[in-house]
């Protein structure tokens, strides 16, 4: 479904990545876990086309990404929920919702999905006419989840969604990736810093540092790998 090659992205002279490849299968989880920096959202805004790469293919569907404009890019079935979670703030709840069924699956699924993501999220129903940015840092990162299942996409991009969560927030949220994934049957593809936690809920992780891919595979193989260990999950060698 989605596959990304070789790619390189620089700013200002700098390499922000440098030969990523990645793959997402339909209906796959995948994970991409390293350190601040790293490029996890470089890579995440190139395959939204907010930034362009240097060099390299992004592909979906065997045609190329890259061609296409970053707000074409929805339509196709790409939905990314970025860092920092950015609802609209001075939009109410359901008006950030429908802001995200703008796609043409989105709207065509409207009914469906709006029952799907208050059955996932009840609070944003019950919030519905309330502002965006009253509500709290849990209750944004599920609106922002929920805004991204609007436009009933076949592949869901989720950049750091637990940051700036309290841990029992987190694990809520954690839970319902998990079971968007499980349920629906959703292509997802995770940034995220809590390591652990993400690499066990995936079918595939990357380990992407200083914008290399210097690791993949599955949870037990990158479990067990003494980099992993060491540097992410704070373990001794196995």
């Amino acid at each position: 479904m989605l596959e990304v090659q070789d790619l390189s992205v620089s700013y200002g002279g700098l390499r922000a990545l440098q030969g990523v490849t990645l793959r997402v299968a339909a209906g796959q989880f995948v994970t991409v876990v390293g350190p601040n920096g790293a490029g996890k959202t470089t890579l995440f805004k190139t395959i939204s086309g907010v930034v362009s790469p240097a060099s390299g293919t992004v592909q979906w569907d065997g045609a190329s990404l890259l061609k296409r404009p970053s707000s074409a890019r929805a339509h196709l079935g790409i939905a990314h929920v970025p860092e920092g979670r950015q609802v609209f703030r001075t939009l109410t709840v359901q008006e950030n919702l429908e802001m995200g069924a703008y796609p043409r699956a989105g709207r065509s699924q409207w009914a469906r999905t709006l029952d799907r993501i208050h059955a996932l999220f009840p609070i944003l129903k019950e919030r519905a006419d309330q502002l965006a940015g009253t509500l709290s840092g849990g209750e944004q990162q599920m609106l922002a989840i929920g805004r991204g299942l609007a436009c009933a996409p076949r592949l869901l991009m989720l950049d750091e969604p637990s940051m700036g969560l309290a841990p029992a927030v987190a694990e809520t949220i954690f839970d319902r990736i998990a079971q968007i994934h499980k349920e629906d049957g959703l292509a997802i593809l995770l940034v995220e810093q809590r390591v652990a936690e993400a690499l066990e809920l995936s079918d595939h992780g990357y380990v992407l540092d200083t914008g290399r891919m210097v690791l993949e595979g599955g949870y037990q193989t990158l479990l067990a790998d003494d980099r992993v260990r060491r540097s992410y999950l704070g373990l001794g060698e196995a």
